[in-house]
């Protein structure tokens, strides 16, 4: 399947290439990813990592997220970690605690507490009332600053089931100005197939009362390879959704990985698409949104040429983290909540999973970091690496030789290797000054990028991970 020219500027969609060099590889949010991080950091070395930034000085904006792992339903594809209960006072318990962490937090960064950035994600975090909600950013308020609406960048997500119109509006005065919508397909039988029932009608209404509340940004997410799907349906999900407008749509490719993920087992394998149909699907995707004027920025994620992600892409400074692409590339991230996972100078740190355990930790007066990773030399310079090629699809061999101490030809010899076989394929070039990603390799990234990955080298977890494509 060809896609059109406008694509072609700036993905190109290969098909026999794709099935040549598919495998399965790390999404890269993080790097060393999180299967790597260890429990031999805990909650004494997140300490340690802030006390650096305050004796460094001259301290950064934040990002700030907070998980809410509650869903009513369970939506049969999801890998999150999520709680799934109707009983509603199990949410009051887990505010309690979650307010509690969050005012840890805001003492441990008085001073430096400074936030342009937060995202609320899940579970559901509309599965909180309204009244919850108003409070839970009020306590945010008085223990972190948040930068005034036009400077800082507030999302939440939205189970479109979950809320009416006017709770946009009230979502919309209690801070947020970037709204993310989960659709994933607007075919009734995929729906149904996924136990994610939710009408077309319930899910417009909701993107036009986000336009008139004036939020800033609407974001629409969308799976293909899901059960039932086919190039048909899924054509006709897309006319919907490019009909509707949104300023960014990402479209994830479904990891279907039954033997990690409990749900997914009730998934039926005979009403799974095949491969083909799967890169069928992924090349309409890409043809369809490059007709309608969307730009790709990589790694699922599509914008408008206006949007935010889309210039700062343009300006150099896009970022990757935990929640995908971010404009705030030089935010420490501080989570809050059940398994969420930070970033903090040279560190990452995650928290416990479970509830009980959640509780317990801060039951103790102790924040509830259970694992994580302190960044050796080398693991920042692949990390920078890692991430120039994700965000920008190029890097420069001088600016990195710059910003650390290694002669580039010499440390990464048997990538360079590695990377012409690649080039080979047609994946990119590789010059003496610069690597550059060909548009057929903009697809391909996380095969790039696993070159540079030194755990994939010495201990190989591939099994976990879903396909590159």
């Amino acid at each position: 399947m060809n896609v059109s020219a406008a694509a072609v500027r700036t993905v190109e969609f290969d098909g026999a290439l794709i099935r040549k060099l598919n495998q399965s590889g790390p999404r890269y949010t993080s790097y060393p990813t999180a299967d790597r991080f260890s429990e031999s950091f805990g909650y004494r070395d997140y300490l340690q990592a802030v006390a650096g930034l305050r004796t460094r000085g001259a301290a950064k904006p934040l990002s700030l997220y907070l998980h809410i792992p509650f869903c009513d339903t369970v939506c049969y594809y999801c890998a999150c970690n999520k709680v799934v209960t109707r009983k509603r006072d199990k949410a009051v318990t887990y505010l309690s605690y979650l307010k509690r962490e969050i005012e840890m937090q805001g003492r441990l960064f008085a001073g430096m507490n400074h936030v342009e950035q937060l995202h609320l994600g899940g579970g559901t975090p509309t599965y909180l009332s309204d009244e919850q909600m108003g409070d839970l950013m009020q306590h945010v308020r008085h223990w972190f600053q948040l930068a005034p609406d036009a400077d800082g960048e507030y999302s939440i997500e939205i189970d479109p089931r979950t809320v009416t119109p006017e709770r946009v509006h009230s979502l919309r005065r209690q801070g947020f100005n970037r709204v993310s919508l989960g659709v994933q397909d607007f075919d009734p039988d995929v729906q149904r197939a996924v136990n994610r029932v939710q009408p077309e009608e319930e899910t417009r209404a909701i993107i036009d009362a986000a336009r008139s509340a004036g939020f800033r940004s609407v974001s629409i997410d969308l799976i293909y390879g899901l059960p039932k799907q086919n190039v048909i349906s899924m054509a006709q999900t897309l006319a919907k959704v490019i009909a509707a407008n949104p300023d960014r749509i990402a479209i994830y490719n479904y990891a279907h990985l039954p033997h990690l993920f409990k749900a997914q087992r009730r998934i039926l394998d005979e009403d799974m698409p095949s491969a083909d149909a799967r890169l069928d699907m992924l090349a309409l995707c890409i043809r369809r949104l490059a007709d309608a004027g969307y730009t790709y920025i990589g790694m699922d994620h599509f914008a408008r040429p206006g949007d935010d992600l889309a210039v700062a892409q343009q300006q150099g400074r896009l970022h990757r983290n935990f929640q995908g692409y971010s404009t705030h590339a030089e935010a420490d991230l501080v989570a809050c909540g059940v398994s969420a996972i930070g970033s903090v100078g040279a560190t990452y740190s995650q928290n416990v999973k479970t509830l009980d355990a959640y509780y317990d930790a801060l039951d103790k007066n102790e924040l509830p970091v259970v694992r994580g990773a302190r960044l050796s030399m080398d693991d920042a310079l692949r990390r920078t690496i890692i991430q120039t090629l994700m965000c920008n699809f190029e890097l420069s061999v001088q600016a990195i030789e710059q910003a650390y101490p290694i002669d580039f030809g010499g440390y990464f010899g048997p990538e360079l290797a590695r990377l012409k076989a690649l080039a080979g394929d047609g994946l990119l070039t590789v010059g003496a000054d610069w690597l550059t990603v060909t548009p057929k390799g903009r697809l391909l990234i996380r095969n790039i990028c696993m070159v540079f990955d030194r755990y994939l080298t010495s201990a190989p977890q591939i099994a976990r991970y879903s396909k590159t494509i």
